[in-house]
């Protein structure tokens, strides 16, 4: 995987499901709440944006390719 600029965002999540990205962390699936969240983002944009019956409509919007294409290289 190459690597890639990282930027802050701040969120606000309901505190079970911080309970729960815990839970992964303490258990050695991910090293840390981050790579939780990453992950789950990554898995909303693919089928979100590569398996949905929108994808297509997405695609031909601009920018929409490049988004596709930069986020498949996570």
């Amino acid at each position: 995987m190459r690597v890639q600029c990282m930027r802050l965002v701040t969120v606000k999540i309901p505190e079970i499901y911080l309970e729960g990205i815990d839970e992964l962390v303490k258990l050695g699936r991910y090293s840390s709440r981050s790579e939780v969240i990453r992950t789950a983002i990554r898995d909303l944009l693919k089928r979100e944006l590569w398996f949905s019956d929108k994808t297509e409509e997405f695609r031909r919007n601009k920018g929409g390719i490049a988004l596709v294409r930069r986020v498949r290289l996570v």
